[in-house]
């Protein structure tokens, strides 16, 4: 182990690994990282006349430069028993033209003072706007950033600070650019949120513009268990990507929601929705369903959960959402033959486009005969 000049602190080395590896143990990369020299420190003489009978010392080189760390990490990637994770490096200006067939979207994130909408309030708000191109689902261009916090008028509670890291002192007397926010809402074709049922609302309620803008849901909208992903949470997602980075402040939620979405999808859709951002471009142009088992026997209530269903305990009756018509032909086939056992019903249908969707408004609600 070498050692730094009179501290003893070891440092590393870029030398060159003589041990032969076995190659069925498969660690013969490691001759290609900085290894550490395993000769310790010599002790300092305690005696001044040995010291001084010593012959003069002889110069020593400076340590050799460590291995770039990017360098380490590549070693390490192109081995099949390591996974490197980075810090995300938000991209402000995405390579390709504008001036192509392009979507413009805003990408869209809270923190809040709690989660019930009713009696919560915004403490920041971030917002990246970008154009999307629709032929490869790919953002171009520069990315406009807002980021803006608000006083919310009463102390942040200590769970959420722990959460966020978001302090009274921090928020007090502050308001959000409405000025900023429209000039940024202006040609916006769809606004993205990782949990849009959950930020529509707060949203609307503070800026009731965004309720004429329509919406998708990263969240809601790509099924993410078929892409192969184990979960749907955005820091799962990034990582999954090799990212990781200071989740739960607005702005940078919104930098990894739009990494994530520009990266090519597991199992794509089709020859023109590749990415998570097609995907949601498409989700915004068609509308999906809410539909509730209406009058369901109470035998059938694991079928309904196992099958995704929630219970609504203010309507009293097991719902789930479906993302097209195809889906929803399908549930009515499904509770048809399982639910219902063929017996006679009448299901609810709730029909809800991109203006309506992930927002505390109802859609076109029907009965459908089963």
């Amino acid at each position: 182990m070498s050692a730094s000049p009179g501290d003893g602190i070891p440092v590393f080395l870029r030398c060159t690994v003589t041990q032969v590896f076995d190659p069925q143990l498969g660690f013969a990369f490691l001759a290609d990282l900085p290894t550490l020299d395993l000769d310790p420190p010599k002790r300092a003489s305690r005696s001044p006349k040995a010291a001084a009978a010593k012959s003069p010392k002889t110069a020593v080189p400076p340590p050799a430069p460590l291995m770039d760390a990017e360098a380490m990490a590549r070693a390490l990637e192109a081995h099949a028993d390591y996974r490197v994770q980075r810090r995300l490096k938000p991209c402000l200006q995405w390579p390709g033209a504008t001036d192509k067939p392009v979507k413009t979207i805003l990408v869209l994130d809270t923190e809040t003072t709690g989660l019930d909408q009713s009696k919560e309030k915004i403490i920041e708000l971030a917002l990246l706007r970008v154009s999307v191109d629709t032929e490869t689902g790919l953002p171009v261009g520069p990315v406009e950033v807002y980021d803006g916090l608000e006083d919310p008028g009463k102390p942040i509670p200590p769970e959420v600070v722990a959460i966020t890291g978001i302090q009274d002192a921090e928020v007090q007397g502050q308001a959000l650019d409405e000025v900023r926010i429209a000039a940024l809402m202006q040609g916006v074709d769809v606004v993205i949120a990782h949990n849009a049922g959950f930020d529509r609302p707060f949203v609307e309620a503070r800026l009731p513009a965004f309720a004429g803008m329509a919406w998708s849901c990263s969240f809601a909208d790509i099924d993410w268990k078929a892409q192969g992903r184990g979960s749907a949470k955005l820091e799962s997602l990034a990582a999954e990507l090799g990212l990781f980075y200071d989740a739960h402040r607005a702005e940078m939620d919104c930098h990894a929601l739009l990494a994530v979405l520009a990266a090519p999808l597991p199992q794509p859709a089709s020859e023109t929705v590749r990415t998570g951002l097609a995907q949601l471009l498409q989700a915004a142009r068609n509308p999906s369903y809410r539909l509730s088992a209406t009058n369901a026997p109470f035998e059938a209530k694991d079928l309904l959960k196992a099958r995704g269903y929630r219970w609504n305990a203010d309507q009293r009756v097991w719902a789930t959402r479906l993302s097209d018509d195809a889906a929803l032909h399908t549930e009515f086939d499904w509770l048809r033959q399982e639910v219902y056992a063929g017996r006679h019903a009448a299901v609810q249908v709730e029909k809800m486009d991109a203006l309506t969707k992930y927002s505390s408004r109802s859609g076109h609600t029907v009965y459908q005969q089963l």
